[in-house]
């Protein structure tokens, strides 16, 4: 666990640089139609959806691209493209958090938005937590089927489950509701099949997982990804709860943490 815990240490250490992720709230909308154009990562029809971005959603990525909280995201994203330089195999991550309501689907899917954008890399975000899942609300998504529809025999292909956003390169493939097993679901063969074919198919995939008090869940998607990114919010996660929930993961592949809102920002923009 020493490595694990040096992990924390260092990325504290850049905390400065990294910053905290906590921009002012912003409104925006985009509308789509459903394309039967053919589409190279996915080579089937695109699905192109209607959504609309809640103010506290606070994807500032794509609705404050000029601001301070999309820079912090553009780095970022340059720290995982430079690191994936060195680990040729880092093609998709898990993003975590010690405990519920530390952030870590509001830094998913701004980092699946800045991979998008700034790259113009495919990139495959999913609602990973089956529990629980939240990132179709994130985007203002009513529900669309998922995971739990392909699971269930509704959807036969779950290339049919995946939605592009209009005029990026990135698709969300959603949990489709809750799932009582997630577990039954994430260590199944015809997952793991499911989730290989993802990786030939885009650049960058990033899991909105659920966090570390679920310790099965992100142990399972940990056997999947190529790398796990933990989220910590101060004041929220006591540094307890932080090792004890990495101690329960049997290999979690830590490429890094990300400080949420932290108080040497504040102090510094204040």
């Amino acid at each position: 666990m020493s490595r694990l815990y040096e992990a924390l240490r260092r990325a504290e250490r850049e905390r400065r640089q990294l910053g905290a992720m906590a921009p002012e709230p912003a409104a925006a909308s985009l509308k789509a139609e459903e394309s039967a154009n053919a589409d190279p990562a996915t080579a089937q029809k695109r699905r192109l959806v209607n959504f609309e971005i809640p103010l506290e959603s606070r994807l500032v990525a794509l609705t404050e691209p000029f601001g301070l909280g999309a820079e912090k995201f553009r780095i970022l994203a340059a720290r995982l493209e430079n690191l994936r330089k060195k680990q040729k195999d880092l093609k998709s991550l898990q993003v975590t958090s010690g405990v519920i309501g530390e952030g870590k689907t509001l830094i998913t899917g701004n980092l699946g938005l800045t991979f998008a954008k700034c790259s113009r890399s495919k990139v495959l975000l999913i609602e990973g937590d089956l529990h629980c899942p939240k990132l179709a609300a994130v985007f203002g998504l009513s529900p669309l089927p998922g995971v739990t529809d392909w699971w269930s025999g509704a959807k036969r292909d779950i290339q049919h489950s995946l939605y592009q956003l209009q005029d990026l390169p990135l698709w969300l493939l959603l949990a489709g509701g809750t799932h009582e097993q997630p577990s039954e679901i994430l260590q199944s063969p015809r997952f793991a099949e499911a989730f290989a074919q993802f990786s030939r198919q885009f650049d960058w995939i990033v899991v909105d997982s659920a966090p570390m008090i679920s310790a099965v869940a992100v142990n399972l998607w940990s056997r999947l990804v190529d790398g796990t990114l933990l989220v910590v919010r101060e004041g929220v996660a006591p540094v307890k709860a932080l090792k004890k929930g990495l101690a329960s993961l049997d290999n979690p592949k830590l490429v890094g943490v990300v400080f949420n809102e932290t108080s040497e920002l504040d102090r510094a923009s204040s």
